[in-house]
């Protein structure tokens, strides 16, 4: 594993960087039923790591530079509780995670691209499976220190397992933000990018300016990136402009959209629309925006990463802050 540094100027100075798509999306058109599961794709890892093991594989194929373990709705009393695993077993279970990403990597063996595995690390809604990833409400009635100790253990074991890097995903509130950036201290040796849920162009999920949770982000050495995941495509470039003048050269946006669709928490995606093809077109002005790492979430699958690929590596243009006169 790289140093910090290392890592955060690789990601930095080789832009944008591929991430994957959604890992149950795909998971389910092969078959797998997890929807109202209350571990979604991390039961796998117990059940089935094989398959797990092949979405990694596939995404890689499509063009991946960065796949993400299987550990979103993942958390050690959430393995004991659900699969009457003991605790060692719970932590041997979310280790394995980045195991099966890194054997996928190997597998692939690009020889020409670096390869990342980035340790996936939910919000503490994502375990409540009543959609509050996506307004934060939870959060009102926790502390900070609350927040931490729910963390620690997840990070804990992903660092420990090798991840090149955590990835705090679909983070509601300014609240929950503030205690991965004080746990992550506890952790030195490692980096992370921070991904908020949003509910429109200006605001994350609880309500809170965008512009105050970068401010926050800020805070950390040790976020190689700060940026947005799960909201539709056409949500990004408003979100991302309205922290516009707190981006320099030095910082690093991520972006990974949904597909535009939407979620219910009883009856699961709404299909009735299909805005996944916007991603590719809409790539080139988030990477003028500052993005370096650009993929998708729910919905995203192989066929779409390979898409966004073939747009971005036919060139990027550097943020226009950034060009030289």
């Amino acid at each position: 594993m790289d140093s910090p540094a290392d890592l955060g100027h690789f990601i930095n100075d080789n832009s944008p960087l591929i991430l994957d798509g959604g890992l149950a999306t795909e998971l389910e058109a092969q078959g797998v039923k997890l929807q109202g599961d209350p571990l979604w794709s991390a039961r796998l890892l117990h059940t089935n790591p094989q398959a797990i093991r092949d979405v990694h594989y596939r995404f890689l194929l499509s063009g991946a530079d960065v796949v993400t373990t299987a550990t979103y709705q993942a958390s050690i009393p959430g393995f004991i509780s659900h699969l009457g695993v003991s605790a060692e077993q719970a932590r041997e279970l979310m280790m394995s995670s980045v195991h099966l990403a890194k054997e996928a990597v190997k597998k692939f063996d690009s020889g020409q691209r670096r390869l990342l595995v980035a340790g996936s690390v939910g919000p503490y809604g994502a375990v409540l499976q009543d959609g509050s990833e996506y307004t934060g409400a939870y959060a009102e009635d926790m502390s900070i220190e609350e927040l931490k100790v729910w963390h620690r253990p997840q990070i804990e074991c992903l660092a420990a397992a090798g991840a090149d890097l955590i990835a705090f995903e679909t983070i509601p509130s300014i609240k929950e933000a503030e205690a991965v950036v004080e746990v992550l201290k506890e952790f030195p040796n490692s980096k992370a990018w921070l991904a908020f849920s949003c509910k429109d162009g200006r605001c994350i999920s609880d309500g809170s300016l965008f512009l105050d949770a970068v401010r926050v982000a800020g805070r950390s050495t040790q976020l190689v990136a700060v940026g947005v995941n799960c909201c539709a495509p056409a949500v990004v470039e408003p979100v991302l402009e309205s922290a516009r003048t707190l981006w320099s050269p030095d910082m690093s946006w991520v972006v990974y959209p949904n597909s535009g669709e939407e979620w219910d928490a009883k009856q699961g995606w709404q299909t009735s629309v299909e805005a996944s093809a916007l991603i590719p077109g809409l790539s080139h002005k988030w990477v003028q925006q500052g993005a370096t790492l650009i993929g998708g979430c729910c919905r995203i699958g192989p066929a779409h990463i390979a898409e966004l690929r073939q747009q971005l590596k036919e060139g990027c243009t550097p943020p226009a802050s950034a060009e030289q006169p």
